[in-house]
């Protein structure tokens, strides 16, 4: 069992107050909070290190290349990868998926097939367009049904010899739905297809085993595990890295240079182009460590708890709609209240100290799928409290009384 108030302390902004009231986050969706230790990381690193990495014989840059790789191998184990080689660097998820679609393009031909999930995030979508315009492969849609749940009949038969990649997420950000990903993966494979998995919303609730996932490519934020924005993570099997070409040309991913032959560098180094974001890197592994002494199965308890009694203080409010009701489910609950703009409602909980996101959250197609233009989102984290809850409730029914 956490010990919320100790959990609470390490969280330097949740002791603040927004609007003359305490803060109530509840946007953990869009990015966690960080702690204190992940702070010091930050600070640290330009204090007493700050050095480029991998160049320098000089001290300060032996101190700084130790640092970012020793975050490479917390990272590797913690997501399982056979090899440290197979964990990029990146500035947070979308840069991960638009390094793979970049790469496809070299592989794809006029009629292969990409499925895309209809739960996806923005960045999970638009990259696949841009490359099906690129090299006229085609776009499919694996559909969804009123609870917010993928329809796997449907999935399995729009596998075929087309496909040649798959990309869904783990957990959708808009609704809160957990995907059958290993079912998905394994149906893949058998047509030859790889697959990237989404992981950006998985990653605060739960540590994906990506040799047991048996996944081609997983991609994460850094800013939605409690690390600083502008960190994230491509994970990809070695063969498939080996095989896709360098995303951008540049200082790092070179072995030699001339002006009339470029050779790359070996991995991982062949994809991390340019001076990075070092301080940032060497904090996400302070996160990763942080969110392990907090222990994720005491993470889900948490917020099985949270979601559970949120879910149910919500329903007692008359008029009020819950989106995405799928048997499997992390800590989301987006909702409307009839007759009622979410952005209306958003604004006036805002004045009460109460942070959610309202809007379509970059999920447009599931706003158009249940035709509603958005949805108030409150996403929980494991500092959350059951009290907060009730704060929102009263605020939400305020803000019902006042707009009705």
């Amino acid at each position: 069992m956490l010990d919320i108030n100790k959990i609470r302390a390490d969280f330097p902004i949740l002791t603040q107050k927004v609007n003359g009231k305490p803060l109530v986050y509840f946007d953990n969706g869009a990015t966690s909070q960080k702690p204190q230790v992940v702070i010091d990381a930050i600070s640290k690193y330009y204090q007493e290190i700050n050095a480029n990495i991998h160049r320098g014989v000089h001290t300060l840059s032996q101190l700084a290349t130790d640092a970012y790789e020793t975050s490479r191998g917390k990272i590797q184990s913690h997501i399982n990868a056979k090899f440290a080689h197979e964990v990029l660097f990146t500035s947070g998820t979308t840069h991960g998926i638009n390094l793979v679609t970049n790469g496809f393009a070299a592989i794809l031909k006029p009629g292969d097939e990409i499925l895309v999930s209809a739960l996806e995030h923005h960045s999970n979508i638009v990259p696949w367009q841009m490359l099906c315009e690129k090299t006229g492969a085609v776009l499919r849609v694996i559909p969804m049904n009123q609870e917010g749940e993928l329809i796997m009949s449907e999935y399995d038969a729009l596998l075929s010899n087309k496909t040649k990649i798959v990309t869904v997420n783990h957990i959708s950000n808009a609704l809160g739905t957990v995907n059958p990903i290993k079912y998905m993966i394994d149906k893949a494979h058998k047509v030859g297809a790889a697959i990237l998995i989404d992981g950006a919303q998985a990653v605060p609730h739960l540590k994906p085993d990506v040799q047991e996932l048996d996944c081609d490519f997983y991609v994460f934020s850094g800013h939605k595990i409690c690390g600083p924005t502008g960190t994230g993570i491509l994970y990809g099997k070695e063969a498939w890295l080996n095989k896709l070409p360098p995303y951008q040309g540049g200082g790092e991913m070179i072995k030699e240079v001339s002006f009339e032959k470029t050779t790359y560098a070996e991995l991982p180094h062949k994809f991390e182009a340019g001076t990075p974001n070092i301080a940032g890197g060497i904090a996400l592994g302070t996160a990763v460590d942080y969110m392990n002494e907090v222990g994720f199965n005491n993470i889900q308890q948490q917020e099985k708890e949270l979601l559970d009694y949120g879910t149910k203080r919500l329903l007692e409010i008359e008029g009020l709609k819950i989106f995405g009701t799928a048997k499997e489910k992390t800590s989301v609950i987006s909702f409307n209240i009839e007759g009622i703009h979410p952005y209306d409602i958003g604004t006036i909980i805002d004045k009460l100290g109460i942070a959610v996101r309202t809007g379509h959250h970059c999920a447009q197609p599931i706003m158009t799928f249940f035709n509603i233009p958005g949805t108030i989102r409150a996403s929980f984290a494991f500092y959350n409290t059951k009290e907060e809850i009730d704060l929102m409730v009263a605020a939400v029914k305020k803000a019902q009384l006042m707009l009705s």
